[in-house]
């Protein structure tokens, strides 16, 4: 349902604005054809998520560079509108997009190293020993054991 909404706005938004938003907006709706085509992969849902948030920003550098400011037709009014009622829209789609992202396996990992040790880690075993040997020059072979005929 994301992809046809976003597929029609986009398409009448390009009755106003042509070149970049088209190739955006329509490259990101492709990202989202693979991730409806292969339901379990997690790359295939990431892109989408990471275009749909990417087109966020181009989109409202793109509508704001290139909105006619004279002589815009009703068409012109119409194709402005979607343009921007999609730009509106996308932030609630990325919502969608995420939940989507976390059911098929998708972690959130931009604080990853800021909340500790993960799960993942949890065997990971130091290779330094507990203790420190009395002697430091004493080898493996004569820790413990002392020479006979001492």
């Amino acid at each position: 349902m994301i992809l046809l909404v976003h597929w029609l706005l986009t398409t009448w938004g390009c009755l106003v604005f042509l070149g970049p938003y088209a190739w955006a907006n329509f490259t990101v709706l492709a990202l989202g054809v693979w991730a409806v085509a292969q339901r379990d992969s997690v790359d295939a849902i990431s892109m989408f998520l990471g275009g749909l948030v990417a087109t966020i920003f181009l989109d409202i550098i793109h509508i704001s560079i290139f909105y006619p400011r004279y002589g815009l037709t009703d068409t012109g009014r119409f194709g402005a509108g979607m343009a921007i009622l999609s730009l509106l829209l996308k932030p609630f789609s990325c919502c969608l997009v995420y939940h989507m992202y976390r059911e098929r396996g998708g972690e959130f990992l931009l604080h990853a190293g800021f909340r500790g040790p993960s799960q993942e880690h949890s065997a990971y075993q130091t290779i330094d020993s507990p203790e420190v040997p009395s002697d430091p020059l004493a080898g493996p072979e004569t820790k413990g054991h002392t020479p006979q005929g001492y």
